[in-house]
Order: C-alpha cells, then structure tokens, then sequence
C-alpha cells in the first residue's frame, strides 16, 4: 500500500461545460419558446388561457429558481407556457394597438440582445460585485413599484402612472429595459464563469433558463413602450 499515491483527484462525473452546450441549448429553450408562441398566436389563444399560462409560468419558475433545478423537462415545459402567454399577448398588442409593433418589438428585442453581447465579448464592462448588488436592488424596487401601482389603481385610475402612457410611464419603462439589458449582462457573465470553472454540462440548462427569463423582460418592455406612441390605449 506504501506504493500507492498519497492523494488521488477525483473522477469526474459527466462532461464539464462548454460554450457550445450552452449556444446549443440555447437554441432549443429559445425555439421551443418561438414555436409555442406561434402556435398560441396562430390559434389565436385567448387572455384567459394567457393568464393561467402566466400563473403556471411563475409557479414552475419559481421551483426551477430555488431548486436550482437542471432539469431540462421543467425549463422546456416553462418555455412551452411562457411562449403560450407571449404569443397571446403579442397577438392583442397586434390586432388593438398597432400592426407591425411585434415586428418592431422583436427587432428592438435583438437590437439589445446584441448591444449587450457586444458589450460584454469585447469586454468593454464587466459586471463587479457592487454592480450586481445594484442590479438586484433596482429589480427589487422595480417589482415593489410595479406591486404598488396595480394596489393604488384599484382606487386611483392609472395609479402612480407607472404604465398609463404619460411621461413617467414611458421613462419607467426606458428603465425597465435597460435593468433587463443589465440582467442580460449577468447571465453572460454568468455563463463565462461557469465555463471557465468547468462547471458540469447539465448546468447550461439552468443558464439558459436565466437567459430567457433576461429576454422575454426585454420584449416585453420594449412592446409596451412601443404602444405608448403607437396606440391611444
């Protein structure tokens, strides 16, 4: 036994992660997500059905989130529902408050996916802890706000004017997109450490999952900013 080496490393369960598992699975949350929107929208699903999506959504993202669950079925069944709800949304933006604001949202969507990728691969900003702190604060507030003026419109119509159209509502919602522009920082950066630290292969799952939550917040402020200059309502 005096031949044996004193200390021998463990062996690795699975793959370790690369950029290409996440690129792939990327590929996969994002299309099951574009394709269940599609349908929605081609079957012209209704708000009720949107609402109970949403719900569900939440619900499922909230066990994904603090599980830290990689498990491909429950990100794939949340992009299923989250694309059920987009697609539905879509279509009323669509059909009452302009033709072509999708269009437009979708665009815009890309546009600042791409800016902050940009950012971030020519390594012209690099998240730092104080940076994150931030970040989470404002979404906390950002949330809180959002709670206080569906509370206050109960009784004030248009509530704080945090989502009425006016000049607030349009600068919170500037605010609101570029807060998901900064979780999208985040989960790059996110993504890069999680590669260089060899994380397992599983854990794009959770990364993606991340991600997608990051755009569909882009969407959709980017669409309800549109509709503030492109409809009455």
């Amino acid at each position: 036994m005096y031949n044996q080496p004193a200390y021998a490393p463990p062996t690795p369960v699975g793959r370790t992660l690369t950029m290409d598992d996440v690129v792939m699975k990327g590929f996969i949350v994002l299309g099951t997500l574009l394709a269940s929107a599609g349908v929605a929208w081609i079957m012209k699903v209704g708000m009720g059905v949107a609402v109970v999506a949403v719900i569900a959504a939440f619900i499922l993202g909230l066990v994904i989130t603090f599980k830290q669950s990689t498990n491909p079925a429950l990100i794939l069944a949340y992009a299923v529902l989250e694309g059920v709800a987009l697609g539905a949304i879509s279509r009323v933006f669509e059909t009452y408050v302009s033709s072509g604001i999708v269009l437009q949202a979708i665009v815009g969507t890309m546009m600042a996916v791409l800016g902050v990728l940009a950012v971030y691969a020519l390594n012209i900003f690099r998240p730092t802890p104080k940076f994150t702190k931030f970040v989470i604060g404002a979404a906390i507030a950002a949330v809180g706000l959002i709670l206080v003026n569906l509370i206050v419109g109960i009784w004030v119509d248009g509530g704080l004017g945090l989502r009425d159209g006016g000049p607030l509502a349009i600068a919170f919602s500037v605010g609101m997109i570029l807060l998901g522009m900064f979780f999208l920082l985040l989960d790059f950066d996110e993504i890069n450490h999680a590669v260089q630290a060899g994380a397992p292969e599983r854990t794009s799952w959770l990364l993606v999952f991340g991600l997608m939550l990051s755009i569909v917040w882009i969407y959709l402020e980017v669409l309800r900013l549109l509709s503030y200059f492109s409809g009455d309502d």
